[in-house]
């Protein structure tokens, strides 16, 4: 039932490829086993060896990935889930209930949006979502004794909105709500929203942390933080052996090996996106650039401030409108045409319609002329003739029969 740590003084990497990553008591195996079991014999009733009884409850393959993202997050405890939709979902179930409101950034992953509108909406919860850059609209659309959370993306998804996070826990800290950062797009690498005051992170631990789209995962990472008198990491704890969406000891191996190149992943998706953001904004066929490493981002400074560097995520819109968009989403070839995000193969993603899609009609629809790019770790240079080819399909579009 989730795994506490204590934060080091050791570098990131360091961190991740030691934290909760011991090698095996018995055999010295450098990597520890993978522990493919249901339950767990013990020694007399409720004599349990090393604490485990039952996988829904604790598992060390488990226990130990727990611990690895707790350091790499400066938390208290961690919790993964079977995926970032059931972390979220475990994490709002384990501290609302009907009658309670939550504040959400208004640019953000449709699926969670979905959750909270229509999963926990029918459950008697409320919601009311703002510019998540406007601090004066996010304090006001607080509701006294009822607002219990305050949801942040930061880079959002898709338009890679920049918030400030530490206003934002200052917001939610004075109405005695906690405040939660989805923190997948930039992974703990690039930023650390417990440093900022935040209570809770969530990740999709099938993007980044993963990082090689071969596992399904979500996780949450709380501080030491109570709420109406109950520390979170308990109720996180509850929840996730009651409800008993945990994650795998496959898919946390997965995610857990993942985690030991995060940092050496993250600066190539890093430097690959910047170089591709800036030759991306002179391209006569995009009409904007969104990506929060251009010094013209309307978020550049703060990313600049509360991060270590401005992630992989590069969003486009096209000069065409709708049907340029979609010719240019349809005409990569190394850019594969895809939801998720995060591995080390570069997707491109026609939002509106995918990732987006249950927001789609409503105030908090993605524009139709854009397309997110999710940028790989191969050779820039390919990346860029790729875009460069798509670009001209879309310029196809324009050009006269015959010319």
């Amino acid at each position: 039932m989730g795994s506490q740590t204590s934060a080091g003084q050791q570098g990131f990497n360091t961190t991740a490829i030691h934290a909760g990553q011991e090698p095996d008591p018995l055999t010295g195996a450098v990597i520890p086993p993978i522990y493919q079991t249901s339950t767990f014999i013990q020694d007399g009733i409720n004599v349990l060896r090393g604490g485990h009884e039952y996988s829904r409850g604790s598992n060390p393959t488990r226990g130990g990935f727990e611990a690895q993202l707790a350091a790499l997050e400066k938390g208290h405890a961690g919790f993964a889930f079977a995926s970032g939709i059931a972390a979220e979902d475990a994490l709002l179930r384990a501290i609302l209930v009907p009658g309670d409101h939550i504040v959400l950034g208004a640019d953000g992953y449709g699926g969670t949006n979905r959750l909270i509108n229509q999963v926990l909406g029918r459950w008697g919860v409320e919601n009311t979502a703002v510019d998540a850059t406007d601090l004066d609209a996010v304090r006001d659309a607080v509701r006294p004794s009822t607002t219990a959370v305050l949801w942040l993306e930061t880079p959002s998804n898709p338009l890679l909105g920049i918030a400030d996070i530490a206003g934002w826990a200052r917001i939610a800290h004075d109405a005695g709500a906690l405040l939660v950062v989805d923190n997948t797009f930039a992974s703990p690498y690039l930023q650390r929203p417990l440093e900022w005051g935040a209570d809770v992170v969530v990740h999709s631990t099938t993007k980044y942390i993963g990082g090689h789209s071969d596992v399904l995962g979500g996780a949450v990472v709380v501080s030491d933080a109570s709420y109406q008198g109950q520390p979170v990491a308990e109720l996180v704890a509850f929840q996730q052996f009651a409800a008993g969406a945990v994650a795998g000891p496959q898919d946390c191996y997965l995610a857990a090996r993942g985690l030991k190149t995060l940092g050496l992943r993250m600066d190539r998706h890093a430097a690959n996106a910047q170089a591709l953001a800036v030759w991306l904004r002179e391209q006569p066929g995009i009409s904007a650039v969104h990506y929060p490493g251009l010094p013209e981002h309307p978020g550049h400074e703060l990313a600049a401030r509360q991060m270590d560097g401005f992630g992989g995520i590069v969003s486009v819109r096209l000069a065409g409108g709708e049907p340029a968009a979609r010719r240019f989403a349809e005409s990569t070839r190394l850019f594969g045409l895809s939801v998720s995000l995060g591995g080390v193969e570069s997707l491109v993603c026609y939002s509106s319609e995918m990732t987006h899609a249950s927001v789609r009609g409503s105030a908090l629809a993605v524009p139709t002329d854009l397309v997110r790019l999710s940028v790989g770790v191969e050779d820039v240079r390919d990346l860029r003739g790729d875009l460069e080819q798509a670009l001209a399909a879309v310029a196809s579009l324009r050009s006269p029969v015959g010319v």
